[in-house]
């Protein structure tokens, strides 16, 4: 049973804004250069620049149970859009329930998508926890894909990342990532940049440092280790703690900054062999196409191997989902879709991917479990309750802060 602990807590209020009469005038501008460089910007960076740098955390529950070990869950939980079924998930599936730390990527606050909710602030009360949340992005818009043919209008617009405990949370704090393509440009137009997101846990086993991290994924692979090395080279500059760092890391094994380079990289893909490409590649980034991110993690003292489940994919691509075609369709031109349906029919109409990932310093798989990519969840109307698999670990500490 949680019970209250003594701690200031920030309102979501501070992310209460009133940008949106000028969205019409922003949505105007073809790149993030233009709008910056224009009197109106000028004239909202102080509003907008408290938006995306406020960190909006709650601290009003600590467990009371005594455990050695960390029980840790990492999801993408697509916007928070089946929040209901996301809810009774992590109350009732035994794979989920009873975790001590979230690491939550996609959650939104006020988006007509996820009918207009603070994800975070609904999730934590349901599930009696504290949490921290950070904006990345004001959207400009509905959404992409399906997302744009919504019911309703966007409230405050504000797309984020979060980390839930059911411990003290303390020093949370957010860094910034450079964007992989100038989000003003396209079908979606958002300002802002994703973040990793950064706290201290005091866990009863000891204080834990706890990184939830979402990487770009139309961007070069390149770059997702640049942003990577920027979180990692972040973190060195932190008083030690055992560390662990959970989220989607977008390894797609493509080059999607633009529609061209992922076409391309489709056509290697095809010429290395298909089967090849679906079992040995997209499942396992690690060991080729984004081997420069994972050793990254290993040069910084980060261990992966041991805390995933190898070779599970975590987001699964079907030819006979619609809504995965539709949003697909979004940056990939209609010719394609012949050729990628044929490529996907080759190994059973399906492909899944190795996204989610977990990495620690100073910590070890917990002795008699094993990591777990938890898949199949749904709700009670039988819809999945988020294009992403969960992933699970439970480790111990190596070194314990007294």
């Amino acid at each position: 049973m949680a019970v209250p602990l003594e701690s200031e807590i920030a309102s979501p209020e501070i992310l209460d804004h009133g940008l949106r009469k000028y969205f019409p005038e922003l949505l105007q501008f073809e790149s993030t250069a233009e709008m910056e460089s224009s009197e109106l910007y000028r004239k909202i960076k102080p509003e907008v620049d408290r938006i995306l740098n406020a960190i909006v955390s709650s601290g009003s529950f600590a467990s009371g149970r005594n455990i050695d070990c960390v029980r840790a869950l990492a999801w993408n939980i697509e916007r928070g859009n089946r929040l209901p079924g996301i809810i009774n998930a992590w109350k009732n599936d035994p794979r989920m329930k009873d975790r001590d730390v979230l690491f939550l990527t996609e959650l939104d606050y006020g988006m007509a998508r996820s009918a207009n909710r603070f994800v975070v602030k609904e999730l934590a009360e349901a599930l009696q926890m504290n949490y921290a949340f950070a904006p990345v992005y004001i959207a400009l818009q509905k959404g992409s894909g399906v997302e744009e043919f919504v019911e309703g209008e966007n409230g405050n617009s504000i797309h984020g990342l979060a980390t839930l405990s059911r411990h003290p949370i303390r020093n949370a704090h957010a860094i910034p990532l450079p964007n992989g393509i100038d989000k003003m440009r396209g079908k979606e137009k958002r300002i802002g940049h994703l973040r990793a997101l950064i706290a201290d846990i005091e866990h009863p086993a000891g204080t834990i440092r706890a990184v939830t991290v979402h990487l770009d994924a139309l961007c070069s692979r390149a770059h997702r280790h640049r942003q990577m090395k920027i979180v990692l080279d972040h973190l060195d500059t932190l008083p030690p703690l055992p560390v662990i760092i959970g989220g989607d890391l977008n390894t797609t094994t493509f080059n999607s900054q633009n529609a061209t380079r992922a076409i391309l990289g489709y056509g290697r893909r095809v010429l290395m062999g298909v089967k090849n490409a679906v079992q040995n590649h997209f499942p396992h980034p690690d060991r080729y196409f984004e081997r420069r991110l994972f050793n990254e993690l290993e040069t910084h003292g980060y261990e992966y191997r041991s805390l995933n489940e190898t070779g599970a994919g975590t987001i699964h691509y079907d030819v006979e989902s619609v809504e995965k075609n539709t949003n697909l369709r979004d940056w990939v031109p209609e010719w394609c879709f012949p050729f990628i349906f044929w490529a996907a029919n080759r190994v059973g109409g399906g492909v899944s991917c190795r996204l989610d990932w977990f990495a620690g310093k100073e910590i070890s798989l917990a002795p008699g479990s094993q990591p777990q990519t938890v898949g199949k969840l749904r709700d009670a109307e039988g819809m999945a309750l988020s294009d992403h698999d969960a992933i699970t670990v439970d480790f111990t500490l190596d070194r314990i802060q007294i």
